[in-house]
């Protein structure tokens, strides 16, 4: 499993350096909502450490800051966060690397590969954008993302791997919720933060 992570990571930080993602920040650096966004993800990842309690399930965050970023600056981004968490958790190297995979690469590429379905096969309307892309496509990739991990790790000792899906399903539910509430938002009046929205795509009349 430690070569699995290992592999999907280096292939997604080599992915994302390769696509120069430097290229999308002007002079004045990264745009505030989404560094504070990205500050705020290593308390997210680490909420199980910091609580003691292994069926706490950690939000992933990496759907939203993909739209705020885009994919190629935030997997750099995410990568510090794993660190981070690394340092204020107590975790060891191995599961500060299943963080990075699992709470970030993962769900951060699944909601870009949604996000490019919703795209592709429905019509390109403001609401599809937030409920599509905002709310439906981070459930999905918060909750596919756990799944897998969950079976391919196994739960914690004396965890029941019932519960522990459950859990990481209501836990996307709620990262869904928050996604799609603050990407509302930010649509309705700092549409320029979003990365991933486009007044000429989605502004557009129905019918």
């Amino acid at each position: 499993m430690n070569w699995l992570n290992l592999a999907l990571a280096c292939a997604a930080l080599l992915l994302a350096l390769a696509l120069r993602p430097w290229r999308a920040l002007d002079a004045a650096g990264p745009p505030w909502p989404w560094l504070a966004w990205w500050a705020a993800l290593p308390l997210l990842w680490g909420a199980d450490r910091y609580a003691a309690m292994p069926i706490v399930q950690p939000l992933s965050g990496a759907a939203l800051l993909v739209l705020l970023a885009g994919w190629p600056l935030a997997m750099p981004a995410l990568a510090l966060t794993a660190l981070i968490t690394m340092m204020m958790g107590g975790l060891d190297a191995a599961e500060a690397l299943q963080r990075f995979v699992w709470l970030g690469v993962a769900p951060a590429t699944l909601a870009v590969i949604g996000g490019a379905a919703v795209r592709r096969w429905l019509p390109q309307q403001l609401f599809i954008y937030i409920l599509g892309r905002g709310f439906f496509v981070t459930m999905l990739a918060a909750a596919g993302a756990g799944a897998v991990s969950l079976g391919l790790t196994g739960a914690p000792v004396g965890s029941d791997p019932a519960d522990l899906l459950m859990a990481r399903w209501l836990s996307a539910s709620g990262e869904a919720f928050l996604t799609g509430m603050l990407v509302a938002i930010f649509v309705a009046f700092r549409p320029h933060w979003l990365a991933t929205y486009s007044d000429r795509l989605y502004l557009r009349p129905l019918g």
